[in-house]
Protein backbone atom coordinates (compact mmCIF):
# COMPACT_ATOMS: atom_id res chain seq x y z
CA UNK A 1 0.00 0.00 0.00
CA UNK A 2 1.22 3.80 -1.04
CA UNK A 3 2.33 5.42 2.15
CA UNK A 4 -0.42 8.34 3.04
CA UNK A 5 0.68 11.30 2.13
CA UNK A 6 2.22 13.82 4.83
CA UNK A 7 0.54 16.91 5.38
CA UNK A 8 1.48 20.33 7.13
CA UNK A 9 -2.29 20.74 8.50
CA UNK A 10 -3.24 19.89 11.83
CA UNK A 11 -7.34 20.07 12.04
CA UNK A 12 -7.41 21.36 15.24
CA UNK A 13 -5.73 24.56 14.62
CA UNK A 14 -7.64 25.13 11.32
CA UNK A 15 -11.00 24.94 13.71
CA UNK A 16 -10.28 26.79 16.33
CA UNK A 17 -9.39 29.88 14.07
CA UNK A 18 -12.48 28.74 11.82
CA UNK A 19 -14.58 29.75 14.93
CA UNK A 20 -13.04 32.97 14.79
CA UNK A 21 -12.96 33.83 11.44
CA UNK A 22 -16.23 36.41 12.14
CA UNK A 23 -13.68 38.49 14.44
CA UNK A 24 -10.54 39.36 11.48
CA UNK A 25 -11.70 42.50 10.67
CA UNK A 26 -12.91 43.89 14.10
CA UNK A 27 -9.94 45.99 15.69
CA UNK A 28 -11.68 45.87 19.03
CA UNK A 29 -12.88 41.74 18.96
CA UNK A 30 -10.60 38.97 19.07
CA UNK A 31 -7.40 39.61 16.70
CA UNK A 32 -7.32 43.22 18.61
CA UNK A 33 -3.41 42.17 19.00
CA UNK A 34 -3.08 41.40 15.36
CA UNK A 35 -4.26 45.09 14.48
CA UNK A 36 -1.80 46.48 17.11
CA UNK A 37 0.88 44.40 15.83
CA UNK A 38 -0.03 45.02 11.87
CA UNK A 39 1.53 48.23 11.53
CA UNK A 40 5.34 47.17 11.95
CA UNK A 41 5.10 43.48 9.81
CA UNK A 42 3.79 45.68 7.28
CA UNK A 43 5.98 48.62 7.70
CA UNK A 44 8.72 45.60 7.43
CA UNK A 45 7.24 43.48 4.95
CA UNK A 46 7.30 46.63 2.46
CA UNK A 47 10.63 47.98 3.02
CA UNK A 48 12.48 45.02 2.69
CA UNK A 49 10.42 44.36 -0.92
CA UNK A 50 11.59 48.08 -2.35
CA UNK A 51 14.86 47.37 -1.01
CA UNK A 52 15.05 43.87 -2.24
CA UNK A 53 13.57 44.63 -5.88
CA UNK A 54 14.61 48.43 -6.39
CA UNK A 55 11.09 49.77 -5.64
CA UNK A 56 10.38 53.16 -4.15
CA UNK A 57 8.06 52.84 -1.49
CA UNK A 58 6.76 56.20 -1.74
CA UNK A 59 5.28 55.14 -5.28
CA UNK A 60 1.40 55.10 -4.94
CA UNK A 61 1.64 51.06 -6.75
CA UNK A 62 5.51 50.31 -5.72
CA UNK A 63 4.48 46.43 -6.67
CA UNK A 64 3.41 46.65 -9.65
CA UNK A 65 4.21 43.32 -11.10
CA UNK A 66 5.26 41.30 -8.51
CA UNK A 67 3.12 38.38 -7.34
CA UNK A 68 3.08 37.82 -3.61
CA UNK A 69 1.44 34.67 -1.61
CA UNK A 70 -0.10 35.16 1.49
CA UNK A 71 -0.26 31.48 2.99
CA UNK A 72 -2.20 31.13 6.37
CA UNK A 73 -3.77 34.72 5.35
CA UNK A 74 -6.44 34.24 7.75
CA UNK A 75 -8.78 37.00 7.05
CA UNK A 76 -6.41 38.87 4.60
CA UNK A 77 -5.39 41.10 7.00
CA UNK A 78 -2.23 41.38 4.87
CA UNK A 79 -3.57 40.51 1.86
CA UNK A 80 -5.67 43.94 1.43
CA UNK A 81 -2.74 46.24 1.96
CA UNK A 82 0.05 44.34 -0.12
CA UNK A 83 -2.98 44.37 -3.25
CA UNK A 84 -3.42 48.45 -2.47
CA UNK A 85 0.39 48.56 -3.00
CA UNK A 86 0.24 47.40 -6.67
CA UNK A 87 1.10 43.35 -6.16
CA UNK A 88 -0.96 40.33 -7.98
CA UNK A 89 -1.43 38.78 -4.56
CA UNK A 90 -2.67 35.02 -3.48
CA UNK A 91 -3.99 34.53 -0.31
CA UNK A 92 -3.87 30.92 0.96
CA UNK A 93 -5.66 29.23 3.83
CA UNK A 94 -6.61 25.88 4.85
CA UNK A 95 -10.30 27.24 6.48
CA UNK A 96 -12.70 27.72 4.13
CA UNK A 97 -14.79 29.39 6.44
CA UNK A 98 -11.52 32.14 6.65
CA UNK A 99 -11.29 32.84 3.07
CA UNK A 100 -14.76 33.57 2.90
CA UNK A 101 -15.04 36.46 5.48
CA UNK A 102 -11.38 37.67 3.33
CA UNK A 103 -13.66 37.34 0.01
CA UNK A 104 -16.71 39.46 1.72
CA UNK A 105 -14.17 42.11 2.86
CA UNK A 106 -12.24 42.15 -0.22
CA UNK A 107 -15.28 43.11 -2.18
CA UNK A 108 -17.00 45.50 0.33
CA UNK A 109 -13.67 47.41 -0.20
CA UNK A 110 -13.14 46.69 -4.17
CA UNK A 111 -10.09 45.15 -3.26
CA UNK A 112 -8.56 42.61 -6.50
CA UNK A 113 -7.30 39.13 -4.26
CA UNK A 114 -7.20 35.86 -5.49
CA UNK A 115 -8.35 33.67 -2.03
CA UNK A 116 -7.87 30.52 -2.33
CA UNK A 117 -8.76 27.85 0.78
CA UNK A 118 -5.85 25.28 0.53
CA UNK A 119 -3.11 24.91 1.42
CA UNK A 120 0.83 24.90 0.84
CA UNK A 121 1.82 21.76 -0.47
CA UNK A 122 -1.08 21.72 -2.97
CA UNK A 123 -0.10 25.15 -4.38
CA UNK A 124 3.30 23.57 -4.58
CA UNK A 125 2.64 20.59 -5.97
CA UNK A 126 0.31 22.63 -8.86
CA UNK A 127 3.87 24.28 -10.02
CA UNK A 128 2.99 27.58 -8.30
CA UNK A 129 6.23 30.10 -7.93
CA UNK A 130 6.21 33.20 -6.40
CA UNK A 131 8.65 36.42 -6.15
CA UNK A 132 7.24 36.99 -2.56
CA UNK A 133 5.61 34.85 0.11
CA UNK A 134 4.27 36.13 3.58
CA UNK A 135 4.89 33.40 6.02
CA UNK A 136 3.56 35.18 9.13
CA UNK A 137 2.42 33.52 12.46
CA UNK A 138 1.81 30.36 10.87
CA UNK A 139 4.88 28.05 11.57
CA UNK A 140 3.97 27.49 15.38
CA UNK A 141 0.15 26.25 14.15
CA UNK A 142 1.17 23.60 11.66
CA UNK A 143 1.38 20.17 12.11
CA UNK A 144 4.98 19.29 10.08
CA UNK A 145 7.49 22.68 10.16
CA UNK A 146 9.64 21.10 8.04
CA UNK A 147 7.25 19.97 5.91
CA UNK A 148 5.60 23.07 5.41
CA UNK A 149 8.86 25.15 5.27
CA UNK A 150 9.81 23.39 2.62
CA UNK A 151 6.80 23.77 0.46
CA UNK A 152 6.80 27.04 1.00
CA UNK A 153 10.74 27.18 0.11
CA UNK A 154 9.90 25.44 -3.15
CA UNK A 155 7.47 28.08 -4.79
CA UNK A 156 9.82 30.45 -4.14
CA UNK A 157 11.45 32.05 -7.79
CA UNK A 158 14.68 32.19 -8.25
CA UNK A 159 15.82 35.36 -6.45
CA UNK A 160 12.40 35.75 -4.55
CA UNK A 161 12.36 36.28 -0.73
CA UNK A 162 10.14 35.25 2.11
CA UNK A 163 9.25 36.54 5.61
CA UNK A 164 8.88 34.51 8.13
CA UNK A 165 7.05 35.86 11.78
CA UNK A 166 6.80 33.75 14.80
CA UNK A 167 7.36 33.57 18.42
CA UNK A 168 10.70 32.16 20.25
CA UNK A 169 10.65 29.24 22.18
CA UNK A 170 11.87 30.81 25.59
CA UNK A 171 11.02 30.70 29.38
CA UNK A 172 10.51 35.04 28.38
CA UNK A 173 7.89 34.02 25.50
CA UNK A 174 6.05 31.62 27.65
CA UNK A 175 5.50 34.52 30.33
CA UNK A 176 4.79 36.82 28.15
CA UNK A 177 3.31 35.21 24.96
CA UNK A 178 1.16 32.73 26.56
CA UNK A 179 0.36 33.34 30.12
CA UNK A 180 0.75 37.13 29.86
CA UNK A 181 -1.04 37.44 26.78
CA UNK A 182 -3.78 34.48 26.96
CA UNK A 183 -4.46 34.07 30.87
CA UNK A 184 -3.93 37.26 32.36
CA UNK A 185 -4.85 40.12 30.01
CA UNK A 186 -6.47 38.00 27.74
CA UNK A 187 -5.61 39.60 24.58
CA UNK A 188 -6.05 36.14 22.93
CA UNK A 189 -7.86 33.47 23.47
CA UNK A 190 -6.68 30.56 26.28
CA UNK A 191 -4.53 28.24 23.57
CA UNK A 192 -3.75 30.34 21.17
CA UNK A 193 -0.54 29.27 21.20
CA UNK A 194 0.99 26.04 22.94
CA UNK A 195 4.86 26.37 23.93
CA UNK A 196 5.77 23.48 22.58
CA UNK A 197 5.01 24.33 18.88
CA UNK A 198 6.89 28.04 18.96
CA UNK A 199 9.90 28.31 17.12
CA UNK A 200 13.30 29.02 18.06
CA UNK A 201 15.49 31.14 15.23
CA UNK A 202 18.45 28.27 14.75
CA UNK A 203 15.41 25.36 14.17
CA UNK A 204 13.36 28.13 11.59
CA UNK A 205 17.49 29.15 9.97
CA UNK A 206 17.64 25.10 9.70
CA UNK A 207 14.53 24.38 8.00
CA UNK A 208 14.70 27.47 5.43
CA UNK A 209 18.05 26.03 4.74
CA UNK A 210 16.94 22.65 3.88
CA UNK A 211 14.37 24.51 1.84
CA UNK A 212 17.17 26.77 -0.42
CA UNK A 213 16.66 29.66 1.37
CA UNK A 214 18.81 31.89 3.62
CA UNK A 215 18.67 34.07 6.01
CA UNK A 216 19.58 37.44 5.10
CA UNK A 217 18.10 39.46 7.97
CA UNK A 218 16.17 39.37 11.05
CA UNK A 219 14.58 41.76 13.70
CA UNK A 220 12.50 41.03 16.84
CA UNK A 221 9.33 42.87 17.44
CA UNK A 222 8.62 43.94 21.49
CA UNK A 223 5.42 45.76 22.86
CA UNK A 224 5.81 48.75 24.65
CA UNK A 225 2.64 49.01 27.01
CA UNK A 226 3.14 52.61 27.80
CA UNK A 227 2.60 53.94 24.05
CA UNK A 228 0.53 50.73 23.38
CA UNK A 229 2.17 49.99 20.36
CA UNK A 230 4.90 47.44 18.76
CA UNK A 231 7.95 48.33 17.34
CA UNK A 232 11.03 46.54 15.71
CA UNK A 233 13.53 45.37 18.13
CA UNK A 234 17.08 43.95 18.73
CA UNK A 235 15.37 41.64 21.34
CA UNK A 236 14.10 38.50 19.68
CA UNK A 237 13.21 36.51 22.90
CA UNK A 238 9.68 36.63 22.43
CA UNK A 239 8.08 38.01 18.66
CA UNK A 240 10.32 37.99 15.72
CA UNK A 241 10.65 38.03 12.00
CA UNK A 242 13.21 36.95 9.41
CA UNK A 243 13.85 37.36 5.75
CA UNK A 244 15.09 34.64 3.62
CA UNK A 245 16.32 34.85 0.12
CA UNK A 246 16.76 31.89 -2.59
CA UNK A 247 19.39 32.08 -4.94
CA UNK A 248 19.23 33.45 -8.50
CA UNK A 249 20.42 30.26 -10.41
Amino acid sequence: MPEPRRSTIDAGEVERFSALAAEWWNPNGKFRPLHKFNPVRLSYIRDQIATRFGRDPRAARPFEGLRILDIGCGGGLLCEPMARLGADVVGADASETNIEVAKLHAAEGNVSVDYRATTAEDLADAGEKFDVILNMEVVEHVADIDLFVAKCGAMVGPGGIMFVATINRTLKALGLAIIGAEYVLRWLPRGTHQFGRLVRPEELEKALGGAGLTIIDRTGVTYNPLADRWARSKDMDVNYMVLAEKGSV
